[in-house]
């Protein structure tokens, strides 16, 4: 049977003689005729603090070796302390070092060090409170996910990680490929003189996926409601605090659903697993709330509590074109609205989430369904404090016709996509999604401001450590 954790035996219902903790310890002290360790496992926010007391054994050779960032164990009897703000503490009887550590060269010490710092040992920084407290609210916050797509009916679906589909139609994909790189000058090439991808393992190029949008599509015309929660990636070098080059998404796709239906999804989405959080994780909030984010319990309930702002891209320039002197990009219709333009709208306009939808199909991705005005898209992007966009999402252009026009148009091959094309051809209805950065999410949830701080180990630009 596995130990209790230290998060179960400070929820004991009572004192425990013979406990057992293991962890690492976060701080020691002595007085003259005891000391005191904390003591953390990673279970939860709270420190369990062990008593060594001359009256339970001699400590004197193993106290030296209780320092900050070891891992020990610690047995002896679970008993009501009598300090303030903690239920239980632990009277030490016998000691066991698991791992030693020196504490002169132990990187992450009790004063505070910046986010810049704790980047270069990410090995490490889940051992502070706050990256323990990010990857707990992280953990809780994908199964509360995956929770909320089961109660509402949808199949979880797995697309692939390689594809030689660029959803985006950016060409910000990673190629893969099984070719021996250190050998440029022996890789096949063709008579224009390119690497001949048609003899690498896939038989032609292929990236790392963007998206899994597309099949999520075919999925979901042949089960109705289904999601993807994976990995994608984008060789954009974009830095900035949103962008990462590795990320997870969350991409629901229904079909005999049209945009106002995937309205309602996403504002009840993220309503959800936001209650949720707040919920189950109060101490790591807590701590969110006290050392990052001031306002983010307010930031929170504003989110749950009001109905979200749907605003049209036309009234949205009608909004921002008079106080275009506070931008740096100005507004003006057709333009691809910036985040200042979002914050903007979110944070001192309405003070609320907004829906921007309908926006121009210049500046949308070619499978998002023409209006019939023939200038704007059924396309909608979920805007929220701090960050701006959160959700990309659209109704689907399921007109066989109008999408073979609009790829031609932007210069795509068909070819490339005969079998997206086919479900238009056969048995087409109109269908919806989004899609959604888990990282993003990570963010709105515990406020911390930059995506290299809400993943344990970020991979972004001119960065791959660890």
């Amino acid at each position: 049977m596995a130990l209790p954790t230290i998060r179960e035996l400070l929820k004991s219902p009572g004192p425990r003689p013979g406990a057992v903790a293991r962890g690492w310890v976060k701080t020691r002290r002595d007085s003259r005729v005891m000391s005191f360790a904390e003591l953390n496992d990673g279970s939860c926010r709270e420190n369990l603090q062990a008593v060594f007391s001359q009256d339970n054994g001699n400590f004197t050779d193993i106290l030296p070796s209780l320092v900050t960032g070891a891992a020990v164990e610690i047995q002896g009897d679970l008993v009501a302390s009598p300090a303030a703000g903690q239920k239980f503490e632990l009277q030490a009887k016998q000691v066991k070092i698991y791992g030693g550590c020196d504490p002169e060269k132990y990187p992450i010490q009790k004063k505070k060090a910046s986010d810049e710092f704790l980047r270069t040992v990410a090995h490490l920084r889940p051992r502070t409170n706050k990256y323990a407290a990010m990857l707990r609210v992280r953990s809780e916050l994908a199964y509360s996910i995956h929770t909320y797509f089961r109660n509402n009916g949808f199949t979880h679906v797995h697309t692939p990680i390689f594809t030689a589909s660029d959803c985006e139609g950016a060409g910000e994909m990673f190629t893969a490929t099984a070719f021996d790189l250190t050998k440029l000058k022996e890789l096949p090439k063709t008579g224009a003189g390119e690497i001949d991808f048609s003899r690498d393992l896939f038989g032609k190029k292929v990236g790392l996926t963007v998206s899994g949008q597309m099949e999520g599509e075919a999925l979901a015309l042949a089960l109705g409601k289904i999601y993807t929660f994976g990995p994608t990636f984008r060789a954009e070098n974009s830095n900035t605090y949103r962008h990462c080059a590795e990320f997870w998404q969350i991409e629901p796709e229904m079909a005999f659903c049209e945009l106002e239906g995937d309205m309602d999804l996403a504002e009840d989405f993220i309503k959800s697993v936001t209650k949720d959080i707040l919920e189950r994780c109060p101490s790591d909030l807590e701590l969110f709330a006290k050392y990052v984010e001031p306002a983010l319990m307010d930031s929170l309930r504003n989110i749950t509590d009001n109905k979200f702002e749907r605003l049209h891209y036309s009234d949205a320039v009608k909004i921002l074109e008079p106080v275009n002197d506070r931008f740096e990009l100005k507004v003006k219709w057709g333009v691809d609205l910036a985040s200042e333009h979002e914050r903007f709208l979110v944070e001192q306009h309405f003070k609320k989430p907004v829906m921007l939808h309908n926006k121009p199909k210049e500046v949308a991705a070619f499978y998002m369904k023409l209006d019939d005005d023939g200038r704007t898209v059924r396309g909608m992007d979920v805007l929220v404090p701090r960050i701006g966009e959160i959700i990309g999402a659209s109704e689907r252009e399921n007109r066989l016709d109008v999408l073979e026009k609009r790829m031609r148009d932007l210069g795509m091959k068909l070819e490339d996509y005969q079998w997206f094309l086919d479900l238009r051809r056969f048995g087409s209805v109109p269908h919806s999604g989004f899609g959604l950065g888990f990282e993003r999410l990570m963010m709105l949830i515990t406020g911390i401001s930059n995506i290299r701080d809400v993943t344990a180990f970020p991979r972004v630009p001119g960065y791959a450590e660890f």
